[in-house]
């Protein structure tokens, strides 16, 4: 409740002002010439203004606000270390009883974790946003449960837009030591066969460490080499871009004695491998109707150097047309089958003929070149059931399917298998799930029995029409029949050749996304991303390793045949793991250096200049009686310190919400007349004697 005097006079105040004048010379007129009674004939004028003025009395009728003080609990990573947490929650709770005990206080209870931008631990803005509602005269103070790792302090306290203390209460212990691999240099990109440079430094801080220390380097999980590196020195590492996509590289130095965290010894790097144009040999040989589809398909992809002979005259055949004419360059059987066979990356052959051309040394080059991880792609017609087939030279020990000698002239749809539904070359394919297919019918097929591999499309009788096979290192695959080019000229419709032929060609050129059995992890936005390829029925167990060592357990649904998908939202940066079975998969979230194990030792200092700033301290918990204690928390009206010894400040408010105010005039009604007319009578008494 508050007192005070107003006023609301009852005319202009200019004219107060006037009378003011008037009786200031009045007043020293009668004063000079010493008439009888001029104090009284002064006060009454004075009194006659003051009425004017209309005088009065006010009282307010006023409610007091709490103080709201905010306690910050560090939730981030590094918290996670040693007996951190658990020191925060027991200080936590110890503060929140002596806080609810104090009157007049509103608590704000507020944590902060990781946002797995890669900006470290932002303690700072989650009190900005904790307290936006808050008026700065509320405000009671801050106090922040954490390891002093903040990466969002401000300069000033003035930046914190309100004036009252913050403390620190710091966990972990002052003899912490710990060694950490820092990233100096890595690429983004690389081409896939290229040797890329990592630079890197190990760093030791607290008691110990030094020396030579053992360092691992991994590339997508697999142990690639290791060396001996100096401690504090930078070491510029060589690694190789083996396929295309995510490289991911691991590097892992050994851990120093009693360390406070392993989680920082080690690095993650991924480069995005990019492959050059894939090099295809297309060797066409009976003419046919479809010839030139290969051709138009593979020079369409611009990821593509296609190098494409047709022979169109066997050696035996004589006409008399001079060389020079059938051909611009001659067929440089040598360069491409023996010299430069290793330079492609898939051998195409569109109802190649045995007639001589090749040297039967020359196909077991191929096989060879298979075996050592090529790629071979065979699209047969009746040339592959004749005495001239290619299954009667050295390719038939890669080829998976063996010929009959009949060619079977009907017409059919092409189906896919069993396994076709679930295989990422064919699962999917525009029309294949109707019955019959939405697609346009062929009339030849090739007919033959397996040795090997798998059957994804087959035509009349459930025969194979589309075989892939593994040979050794590389890849085989088998078109059997002659009629893809149907659908490219939309006969009845056509059919999805293009996506096919196309996925075709990059299963056997082992692009990972093609990869029939295969475990892939990606991330949109916070979520981490799953996905189980696998022709099998069901798939075992997944489980995600977390950064810190967490392990959750994934659900995964089917979401296509033979694609399982499973998603969970992350709060930590790092790598994670992705397990199932014997298959991993890793992704790393965040940036490759992340602050938040930059520097993981427990630390007061950080916090020091700006707390001091505001009267607050930072002291660790274990540093209060030695045991992990919370100190005293002690309201202020107004300090220039607020903590001590044991014990820390918080800030009253003198902030009010007014509820009413009751106004008393002091010249109204018959006490003010009656004092007018007292004093008036009291001076015509005084002028009458």
């Amino acid at each position: 409740m508050i007192w005070s005097l107003s006023f609301d006079p009852l005319v202009p105040l200019w004219t107060l002002v006037a009378a003011g004048g008037v009786i200031l010379v009045v007043t020293l007129i009668t004063g000079l010439m010493q008439l009888r009674g001029w104090p009284l004939r002064t006060l009454a004028m004075a009194l006659l203004a003051l009425a004017l003025s209309n005088p009065a009395v006010e009282r307010e009728n006023r409610e007091p606000l709490s103080s709201v003080v905010a306690v910050v609990a560090d939730r981030s990573q590094s918290q996670l270390l040693a007996d951190r947490k658990e020191t925060t929650d027991q200080a936590l709770e110890t503060l929140t009883e002596r806080l609810a005990a104090l009157p007049g206080f509103e608590v704000r209870m507020l944590e902060s974790r990781n946002s797995g931008t890669g900006n470290g631990t932002e303690l700072f803005q989650t009190l900005v946003n904790g307290l936006a509602d808050v008026p700065p005269d509320r405000v009671g103070g801050a106090v922040f449960l954490t390891d002093g790792q903040i990466h969002d302090i401000p300069e000033t306290a003035a930046s914190l837009g309100f004036d009252a203390p913050v403390h620190g209460l710091v966990t972990g212990q002052q003899d912490e030591k710990d060694r950490r691999l820092v990233l100096h240099k890595a690429p983004r990109f690389g081409l896939v066969g290229s040797e890329q440079i990592v630079s890197l430094r190990v760093m030791d801080r607290g008691a110990g460490g030094g020396g030579r220390v053992a360092l691992k380097v991994r590339r997508d999980g697999d142990l690639v080499s290791e060396r001996q590196v100096d401690v504090g020195q930078t070491l510029d590492i060589p690694i190789e871009i083996t396929h295309g996509g995510d490289n991911i590289f691991e590097f892992e130095v050994e851990a120093l004695a009693d360390e406070l965290t392993e989680l920082n010894n080690r690095v993650v790097v991924t480069i995005d491998g990019i492959r050059e144009n894939l090099r295809v040999l297309l060797v066409s040989g009976s003419p046919h109707a479809g010839e030139r589809t290969w051709r138009n398909l593979l020079k369409s992809d611009a990821s593509v150097d296609l190098v494409h002979f047709t022979i169109l005259r066997p050696p035996e055949k004589q006409d008399g047309t001079p060389i020079n004419q059938l051909s611009l360059i001659a067929f440089p059987t040598r360069e491409l089958f023996s010299v430069k066979i290793d330079e492609f990356d898939l051998i195409i052959f569109d109802r190649y003929v045995r007639r001589g051309v090749l040297p039967m040394l020359y196909f077991d080059n191929i096989a060879r070149y298979v075996q050592d991880g090529g790629a071979v792609l065979l699209a047969g017609g009746p040339d592959y059931a004749e005495a001239g087939s290619l299954y009667r030279t050295p390719l038939a020990q890669i080829l998976p399917a063996r010929p009959t000698g009949a060619v079977l002239e009907e017409p059919f749809h092409a189906t896919l298998a069993n396994i076709g539904e679930r295989h990422p070359v064919t699962r999917g394919l525009p029309g294949g799930r109707q019955d019959p297919p939405q697609w346009s019918r062929w009339f030849r097929l090739v007919d033959t029995e397996l040795d090997a591999g798998q059957t994804l499309m087959t035509g009349p009788d459930d025969k194979p029409l589309l075989v892939l096979n593994r040979e050794g290192e590389g890849r085989v695959a088998m078109l059997l029949s002659d009629h893809v080019w149907l659908w490219a000229r939309g006969f009845e419709g056509g059919g999805p050749h293009v996506p096919l032929l196309r996925r075709l060609g990059h299963w056997l050129m082992q692009e990972p996304d093609l990869e029939e059995e295969a475990l892939r992890v990606s991330m949109r936005g916070p979520e981490l991303i799953a996905e189980r390829q696998s022709l099998a029925d069901e798939i075992g167990e997944v489980t995600v390793l977390s950064p810190s060592g967490g392990q959750t357990k994934l659900t995964m649904n089917e979401a296509e045949p033979g694609l399982w998908r499973g998603s969970m939202p992350t709060t930590e940066t790092g790598l994670f793991t992705v397990a199932e079975g014997d298959r991993t998969a890793l992704v790393h979230v965040g940036p490759q250096n992340p602050k938040e194990y930059t520097d993981v030792l427990s630390t007061t200092e950080k916090l020091t200049g700006l707390v001091s700033q505001t009267g607050g301290q930072a002291l660790r918990l274990s540093d209060v009686g030695g045991d992990i204690s919370v100190p005293r928390v002690v309201p202020l009206r107004r300090a220039a310190q607020y903590s001590g010894n044991g014990w820390i400040g918080l800030k009253t408010t003198e902030a009010s919400i007014l509820n009413g105010v009751d106004r008393y005039p002091l010249f109204a009604g018959l006490l003010g007349l009656a004092l007018l007319l007292g004093l008036v009578s009291l001076t015509w008494y005084r002028e009458g004697r």
